[in-house]
């Protein structure tokens, strides 16, 4: 496969994961399908979600980046040649500072779990926090992620604790893609600069 075909197959494929991303990020934002925690989001959204890990770097800093990348595949533009074979490694190095920055914030979302209203073991009062967050040294078999039975520590919003880590499980899955095409592109990119996009002239 010649360069420039290499980096229309990499463009197209980056446009459905970025998409995904942001899909999956503004779920997110409605923890349980409920729309009331984002009315006090200081208090009850989790911090993650608000660093819009899904709509920015894996969403528009990967979408951005697919355009470029996907106009140097295409024949007869303007695109389509050693220098903007150099400038789809610009992009691609975006999109994987874009990809990388949402895998890490789905990571932390995942490992620190919600905010949500659950009781306080010392007061037995209820309360809204991340009551996932303190366990971090003992991360391991004991993880909420391992132990279904915690997730129904949290009250509200209603099964948060599964509903976070699907969502979360999908930006981490689609961000390592993304990384792995960026990485590619970077690679065909250089390639390109070197032996040219196979442009075939008339």
């Amino acid at each position: 496969m010649c360069t420039g075909k290499c980096s229309k197959v990499v463009g197209i494929s980056l446009f459905p994961f970025s998409i995904i991303c942001i899909i999956a990020n503004l779920f997110l934002l409605f923890p349980g399908l409920s729309i009331d925690p984002i009315q006090d989001a200081s208090q009850q959204m989790t911090p993650e979600v608000l660093y819009l890990g899904g709509v920015i770097g894996g969403g528009f800093l990967v979408l951005i980046p697919a355009i470029h990348i996907l106009s140097t595949g295409q024949k007869e533009n303007c695109c389509n040649n050693r220098c903007g074979m150099f400038l789809s490694i610009i992009f691609a190095v975006i999109g994987l500072v874009g990809a990388v920055y949402a895998l890490a914030v789905s990571a932390l979302g995942m490992v620190y779990g919600p905010v949500c209203e659950y009781p306080d073991p010392k007061s037995g009062n209820l309360t809204w926090g991340q009551p996932f967050k303190d366990n971090l040294e003992k991360f391991s078999n004991e993880s909420y992620l391992f132990n279904k039975d915690q997730w129904y520590f949290c009250e509200k919003p209603d099964h948060v604790a599964p509903y976070n880590i699907t969502l979360f499980s999908i930006i981490l899955a689609a961000s390592g893609v993304e990384v792995i095409l960026c990485v590619i592109q970077v690679i065909n990119g250089l390639a390109g600069c070197i032996c040219g996009t196979c442009q075939k002239k008339n």
